[in-house]
């Protein structure tokens, strides 16, 4: 992976995927997934990226959930972006999160025979992947 400069503007918020609901009440240090464990980093996603990142990695996952995360929150230093398979520069958190950088969650579900990308068409006009 290459760091790439940030994308400007720099996006607002950035979105962790998780298989399951997050633990309630969200801990001041969110537990890392294996593959957060493994790479050093925390595997993160801007709004635009959302469906890509479910359907190549979620795939075939039924459901999950989103914690929107204010960027602002963590240091420039902490948030690289890498470019990952020729794409456009995914954001890395080389640090974790917690209660107080999760703006709010949501669960995301596919219908039978739906794909991620069709179940977030039309999402960022509703406003919440912004």
């Amino acid at each position: 992976m290459a760091p790439l400069p940030p994308p400007s503007p720099l996006p607002e918020y950035v979105y962790k995927i998780t298989p399951s609901a997050p633990p309630t009440p969200i801990p001041e240090q969110y537990p890392l997934s294996d593959l957060d464990q493994q790479d050093g980093f925390v595997h993160l996603s801007a709004s635009w990226q959302v469906p890509i990142t479910a359907s190549l990695f979620f795939k075939d996952t039924p459901s999950f959930h989103i914690l929107k995360l204010r960027l602002a929150r963590f240091d420039a230093a902490a948030v690289k972006w890498d470019e990952v398979d020729g794409t456009n520069g995914c954001p890395h958190l080389y640090g974790n999160f917690g209660a107080d950088d999760v703006v709010s969650v949501r669960e995301f579900r596919r219908g039978e025979g739906q794909t991620w990308q069709e179940v977030f068409e039309g999402e960022a006009e509703r406003g919440w992947l912004e």
